[in-house]
């Protein structure tokens, strides 16, 4: 059965690769980017079958050796068997999760914020670090990006920035990045050559549909003013910044990328039921406290997550108590390895 799935899979594949190669396809830019979606959807799953199969072709091969007289021989097949034995049980599960699909892990748009926290400016710039990583993996994945909201600080870093990525798995692998990372290093600024160290918060927040939040035109003020950029300057003749507040809850989302006030406004109702949304989620899972204790973590954002450590080329995960060096690499968008483990320990 596995095989006239894998076979249909590539089937699908093969067709879209033909549709993607076709130059007419970018003049739809909508469904240029669900195909490519698709396609890295389809090549995850063929390529974690091909490494599932080949994972029961070395076990049985492995069964060979049980039968001979040699007990060292014997000792190191059953070891391997044991190990092969647990990486096809995760694997399974892995497989089983992409093909029928589950829950939460179906959302395919959610926004991304990342505050500076502690440290000043080299939080500022740690933000702008943290934004490059994230939209490095988001490229690498074939996802769409766009940014919904920033702040931009002297220094060339971010006092914040929000923005939203849409594509199939962007919750599965984003959604135990929210909490508080932390970097430690030596600004350039340092003239005595000390390690500081600041923090930058990431929230990760399903988009809000339509049906999940309402909110009412009377439970908004809206206020307009003139876009500002680095040291305050104006950087707009008109006042086409929003800053929106939900009265009922005190929550005040600010947007002043766009030129336009109506795209500036659209951007902060979307980012505004997001928030609403999240706000409710937690509500409801402090009421049911045993859904908590599934989850890696409670991602609150004062919880500290991940420590990024350049003088010694490392990067640790409190929440799984491991480590991983090539610190420019993991910045550069190499994530999948730190995002796996993680759904290890959800498992």
């Amino acid at each position: 059965m596995m095989d006239q799935k894998k076979q249909n899979l590539k089937d699908e594949l093969e067709q879209i690769i033909k549709e993607l190669s076709d130059p007419k396809a970018i003049t739809d830019l909508k469904n240029f980017q669900k195909l490519s979606q698709r396609h890295h959807f389809l090549q995850d799953v063929i390529d974690k079958i091909e490494k599932l199969e080949d994972i029961e072709k070395n076990i049985q091969e492995n069964q060979s050796n049980f039968a001979g007289d040699d007990p060292e021989l014997f000792s190191l097949a059953e070891e391997e068997t044991r190990i092969l034995t647990t990486e096809k049980e995760q694997l399974s599960k892995e497989l089983d999760k992409l093909l029928n699909g589950g829950s939460d892990d179906d959302i395919t748009n959610l926004i991304v914020e990342i505050r500076a926290g502690t440290g000043g400016d080299e939080a500022s710039l740690f933000v702008g670090d943290l934004f490059g990583m994230y939209n490095k993996f988001i490229g690498q994945r074939g996802w769409k990006m766009e940014i919904l909201s920033s702040s931009q600080n002297e220094v060339g870093g971010f006092k914040e920035i929000i923005f939203e990525v849409t594509g199939q798995g962007c919750w599965h692998d984003l959604k135990f990045e929210g909490g508080v990372h932390r970097v430690q290093r030596i600004p350039q600024t340092e003239k005595m050559g000390r390690i500081h160290t600041s923090t930058a918060t990431v929230a990760i927040l399903p988009v809000a549909q339509e049906e999940e939040v309402h909110i009412e035109a009377k439970d908004l003020k809206i206020d307009v003013f003139r876009s500002s950029g680095p040291g305050g300057q104006s950087v707009n003749t008109t006042d086409s910044a929003v800053r929106m507040t939900h009265i009922p809850s005190g929550l005040v989302v600010s947007c002043q990328d766009e030129k336009s006030q109506q795209k500036n406004k659209d951007k902060a109702l979307k980012i505004l039921s997001s928030r609403l949304l999240d706000k409710q989620t937690k509500e409801q899972q402090a009421k049911e406290s045993s859904m908590r204790k599934e989850m890696v973590g409670t991602g609150e954002r004062s919880e500290k997550i991940r420590t990024y450590n350049f003088p010694q080329d490392r990067i640790t995960d409190h929440r799984i108590k491991k480590s991983w060096h090539g610190m420019q690499k993991i910045l550069g968008g190499d994530i999948g390895q730190i995002i796996s483990e993680l759904h290890e320990l959800e498992k």
